[in-house]
């Protein structure tokens, strides 16, 4: 019976994942209704509790035991097994060898949330996953002031530009498995920031909550309630347009990156351009061809000194059909320490000047393929499907009060625009005529909303 439960889950790939403090099988009910499939349980507790797998199993629900160093890691593994988990989450890093020693000894799904360096990029893994990353949000200063970005806007602290990288690796379903910061009380708008920063990229945000919340909403605390549906509410629009994760970048800006710890961080050159709007499509190093470069017109090499004698004739090919091509000076090498996810001072200075030479190769003009206005506390990624016929403009807003009157002007020519917003609402919004393409304005907006263009027959 438990056999023929387990293969009504949903395949890792889809699961919505949520860490889950609470072992005892009354706690299921939170989820009743929701798209959250996959719990992570931290085997510290879940020995005492040993019948909340099987509970949570008949819902549908995926359990992951989570594992961390220092434990008995393999003897803990099989232990979880016996349990009945679904799978393992080891969270840490661990010994080389060890990570197989357990999938060996379990037969069962090993999930590996790791440190960002020693990410298993375009690997087999159904999924990638890393514990590192920040909190998504407008920076605030000491003095209560908005801290400034070598871009002249708010400084938001993101997770977006490292998991677009990580995503183009390849088809693995991308968790950023961060929590919120240690004695922290979260604001529900807060929460929606983290869902939202990674499921624009198309990847996911492992739902953890701070200790005050998850005491209110066991407690049955009104204002808890509203912000938990809330998220759920989210939660499920996302799920809802799984169809978006395939969407390929739009815009005619490709960032060639190497693969080591520069391409990891946040805060760096990808989410720089990211905050002026400009669609930018990454491209590792590796997977670098004329094909990944098609209908780019622009583009970045940040490895020059890296590449092999065949990705070089690949950039000078993209020369010689009369694209423009930026080389990252020699001097710039990201950070030192493979541990680090974002920049220090002197090589966010260092940043800000090569920065100069970005913002210039991009110029005013709308040959990138976007331009968007009034949009200083936004995020945005822009995604097109293969035909080109459709766009999909994600619009998240990092600050605390509803954005207004924003602009979006797209090159191509586009006839319908539909504005899209997690309470189910699909509103037409007019398309007017530009210099270079289409514009579409949107009134107002509060922490996310989705326009999607789609060109005549």
């Amino acid at each position: 019976m438990l056999f023929a439960l387990l293969l009504t889950l949903a395949t890792p790939s889809d699961w919505t994942p949520a860490r889950w403090r609470w072992t005892d099988p009354q706690s299921l009910e939170l989820l009743a209704g929701s798209p959250v499939n996959c719990l992570l349980v931290p085997w510290s507790a879940a020995p005492e509790t040993a019948a909340f797998p099987s509970h949570a199993t008949r819902r549908g629900i995926a359990t992951l035991a989570v594992i961390v160093p220092g434990e008995a890691v393999v003897e803990s593994a099989q232990a979880a097994k016996r349990a009945g988990y679904t799978g393992i989450a080891l969270e840490g890093d661990f010994p080389d060898g060890l990570v197989e020693r357990v999938r060996d000894s379990t037969q069962i799904l090993v999930v590996e949330i790791t440190s960002r360096g020693r990410l298993k990029l375009g690997g087999a893994a159904p999924i990638v996953a890393t514990y590192q990353g920040v909190w998504p949000g407008i920076h605030i200063l000491d003095n209560g002031a908005v801290k400034g970005g070598p871009t002249g806007g708010p400084w938001i602290d993101t997770n977006s530009g490292f998991l677009r990288s990580a995503r183009a690796w390849g088809d693995a379903a991308v968790w950023i498995a961060n929590q919120p910061p240690a004695k922290t009380v979260i604001k529900g708008d807060h929460y929606l920031h983290a869902i939202c920063d990674a499921a624009m990229t198309g990847a996911r945000w492992v739902l953890a909550l701070d200790d005050d919340f998850a005491a209110r909403l066991r407690g049955n605390d009104e204002s808890a309630r509203k912000d938990w549906r809330r998220m759920l509410e989210y939660l499920r629009f996302f799920e809802d347009h799984k169809a978006w994760r395939s969407l390929q970048p739009f815009g005619k800006l490709a960032l060639v990156q190497e693969p080591g710890v520069a391409s990891l961080l946040s805060g760096g050159i990808l989410d720089m351009i990211a905050v002026k709007h400009t669609p930018v499509r990454p491209v590792p190093r590796q997977r670098l061809s004329l094909e990944m470069l098609r209908d780019a017109k622009l583009a970045v090499n940040v490895d020059g000194d890296g590449l092999t004698p065949e990705q070089r004739e690949v950039l000078r090919s993209f020369t010689r059909s009369c694209w423009t091509l930026l080389t990252w000076p020699p001097c710039w090498k990201g950070p030192a320490q493979s541990g680090q996810i974002t920049l220090d001072e002197a090589e966010l200075n260092r940043l800000n000047e090569i920065w100069k030479e970005v913002n210039g190769l991009i110029g005013r003009g709308n040959h990138v393929g976007a331009r968007l206005f009034n949009v200083s506390t936004l995020l945005t990624n822009l995604l097109t499907t293969p035909d080109s016929r459709q766009v999909l403009v994600h619009l998240v807003n990092y600050s605390d009060y509803p954005v207004e009157s924003i602009a979006i002007h797209l090159a191509g020519k586009f006839a319908r625009a539909t504005l899209v917003t997690p309470d189910g609402r699909e509103r037409a919004l007019e398309v007017y005529p530009t210099d270079d393409g289409v514009g579409v304005d949107i009134d107002r907006f509060s922490v996310y909303a989705a326009l999607r263009l789609e060109s005549t027959p």
